[in-house]
């Protein structure tokens, strides 16, 4: 299989674990996904977008060129451990065009490869055709014949629905991002979603602190919700735009009825970030009477990773109710964590 034209294996969501016989269930690792390539000195990373991520991880690319195996092709997850959880802030800051920090950052917090799929074996024979049974196989002799290789960790399989159920409820909050399922007799199929994925999902109270202006128009494009922290301010966590054409006329009726409040005391959004745009930092701050139901998927150092769907309002409940607990219940470090050094785990995932 050529590097050059190799495109991870992507997957397709469900709302739940399959089923029938025949899957092999994996933790769906909270990182960069990465395949990550060795041919004699010269090692490559590569993003699922195709695009090298070599220079924002130079100790990865150092232990790679270290290993005994001259050459190998191995799919995995590109992570940080901090503390006893995976830092999904700390993936991001290196991103960062300055080498100078690149560097600091690498031997601060340095990464970790979290190892699912075998591709091409230290003789150079080409593993993608085979099922995904022999590439396990082949996967945790590899991991065997490593003396030392403290910054790869072998990712946890088993064929049991009940110990992937298990995973899947701890999914979510800081180490997890929920579970991958795969046909046993399935070849590596690049590019296409041939994998499955399911996320456990959850709701959350919020606050709407604010909200934000569709582009080029002057009806809402999403709401900015906040929870109230322990000083009693309230903290930007997220957005929700699930908004049909045919509720954005009466919502925005509805928000621009409360324009003129303090919105959020706390964090609020539009911070410096390298995705802010001037637009993305105008937002229209609201008095505090709006509580919303949204449903997530992940939370990372106190916000909602992704964009939530709005479930329903609720009257019922006063805003000082909603605080940051609902979210710091689910981020607080369980027993599931990061695959110990070199150790073939089958069923259990250990630190």
């Amino acid at each position: 299989m050529s590097p050059s034209a190799i495109l991870a294996m992507e997957a397709r969501p469900e709302s739940e674990l399959p089923r029938d016989k025949g899957w092999q269930f994996e933790p769906k690792w909270d990182g960069f996904r990465c395949l990550a390539i060795r041919d004699g000195d010269a090692v490559e990373l590569l993003g699922r977008s195709g695009k090298s991520l070599a220079r924002y991880f130079p100790d990865m690319v150092a232990s790679l060129r270290a290993l005994k195996p001259k050459r190998f092709m191995l799919d995995g997850e590109l992570a940080i451990p901090v503390g006893k959880v995976l830092s999904f802030d700390a993936l991001q800051l290196r991103l960062h065009p300055a080498a100078s920090r690149v560097n600091r950052l690498a031997a601060e917090t340095p990464s970790i490869l979290i190892v699912f799929d075998l591709l091409q074996t230290p003789r150079g024979t080409d593993l993608a055709a085979r099922p995904l049974s022999e590439r396990r196989t082949a996967l945790e002799a590899f991991f065997a014949a490593l003396n030392d290789a403290p910054s790869l960790r072998l990712s946890p399989a088993t064929e049991k629905r009940a110990e992937a159920e298990r995973w899947l409820k701890r999914a979510g909050g800081g180490e997890l991002d929920g579970v991958i399922a795969k046909r046993l007799d399935d070849p590596y199929r690049p590019g296409e979603r041939a994998m499955v994925k399911i996320k456990c999902l959850r709701t959350a109270d919020c606050v709407v602190g604010g909200f934000r202006y569709a582009a080029n128009s002057r009806q809402v494009g999403s709401l900015l919700l906040g929870l109230f922290n322990d000083q009693g301010k309230l903290d930007h966590v997220g957005f929700t735009s699930g908004i049909s054409d045919e509720q954005r006329p009466a919502l925005t009726r509805k928000v621009e009825a409360l324009k003129g409040g303090r919105g959020f005391t706390g964090d609020a959004p539009g911070g410096p970030s390298r995705w802010s745009t001037e637009r993305s930092a105008k937002w229209e701050p609201l008095k505090l009477e709006l509580v919303a139901e949204v449903r997530y998927d992940h939370v990372t150092g106190d916000r909602f990773r992704h964009g939530t769907r709005f479930v329903r309002w609720r009257p019922d409940k006063r805003p000082d109710q909603c605080t940051l607990e609902q979210l710091q219940q689910e981020a607080r470090p369980s027993h599931l964590f990061v695959p110990q050094k070199g150790r073939i785990v089958r069923t259990r995932v250990a630190l």
